[in-house]
């Protein structure tokens, strides 16, 4: 059951990646009471960190002047009178002038320096002994990147965002069941509950995580075409409010507003990335450790997406 949990949140974390990049991108304002809800929410959401800006860039990112620029997502399994672990860490690249997003998923189990501690551990562990700074320092060393942005999204509450746009309706192409539900073929309509259960099922599918990528596929789209229509938008107080009780970033209104202005075209272009590794023992602690060549392919990718080479 954890591990099924810990699919679950992972299935998840990439679905609201694509969710709200896509809101603060492509939200126009409809009027003053869903402007306030919008500056209502972004206030509860904005959470900012210590550091101005990334070690690793020389000058302050100006999103006015169209730059690209990253965020590190973190899904977090959020307790009371603990911090947590991000159970998912997910960074995308964002380039305005090649008009696409580049999303890279780094597995938590993946073994590398916790910067601020001296000492290689899991990468998630960095969460969990310093916050979300000490997370962005870690995944920036790992990655050779600047790390400009973050978005921390409690999972758990993911539903009540499809439950607040009215539910999604999907393209079902395999029957199979969830425990006591069922997803015939065909069309459907899901609310947030079994919106997870249905982008989450890989076993049963003989495609396995192509599979379920296409599920995946289908949820994304659903809640892209209901939070755009205008039956939608009578719920846009449930919207924002979902959104500000699961979400915190470091990114202030005026940021959100150049992005919706700048960056509007990036959201039509959202490549996956992967990295891969061996899973191994060391002093019977599970780690995946990623090959050097393997960590080098993919910074220079994410480096050339960023405009960094």
């Amino acid at each position: 059951m954890r591990s099924e949990n810990k699919k679950k949140k992972r299935t998840w974390l990439r679905v609201t990646g694509i969710l709200i990049l896509l809101i603060f991108i492509g939200l126009g304002v409809y009027g003053f009471s869903v402007y306030k809800s919008l500056t209502d929410a972004v206030e509860t959401m904005h959470q900012p960190i210590k550091r101005e800006k990334s070690e690793k860039r020389t000058e302050q990112i100006t999103l006015e002047k169209k730059e690209p620029f990253s965020v590190l997502m973190l899904g977090v399994d959020e307790r009371e009178g603990d911090r947590g672990r991000s159970d998912s860490m997910i960074v995308l690249t964002v380039n305005p002038n090649k008009n696409s997003v580049k999303m890279l998923s780094i597995p938590r189990d993946t073994r590398t320096e916790i910067i601020g501690k001296g000492f290689d551990d899991k990468i998630n562990h960095a969460y969990a002994f310093g916050g979300v700074e000490m997370s962005m320092n870690t995944v920036e060393n790992f990655l050779d990147i600047p790390i400009d942005y973050y978005m921390q999204i409690n999972m758990e509450g993911f539903k009540d965002i499809v439950d607040a746009v009215g539910g999604v309706t999907v393209n079902n192409d395999l029957d199979f069941s969830v425990g006591n539900v069922h997803f015939p073929e065909g069309q459907l309509t899901l609310n947030g509950e079994d919106a997870l259960k249905f982008a989450r099922m890989r076993y049963d599918d003989s495609r396995g995580d192509f599979g379920r990528q296409l599920r995946q596929r289908e949820v994304i789209q659903g809640v892209i075409r209901e939070g755009a229509s205008l039956s939608s938008l009578t719920n846009y107080s449930d919207i924002f409010s979902a959104l500000g009780n699961n979400i915190r970033t470091n990114l202030k209104f005026d940021e959100m507003i150049d992005i919706q202005k700048n960056y509007r075209s990036v959201a039509k272009s959202v490549e996956q990335m992967s990295l891969e590794g061996s899973g191994t023992k060391i002093d019977k602690i599970y780690y995946l450790v990623v090959p050097d060549e393997e960590r080098q392919r993919v910074q220079n990718e994410l480096k050339t997406h960023l405009e960094l080479n």
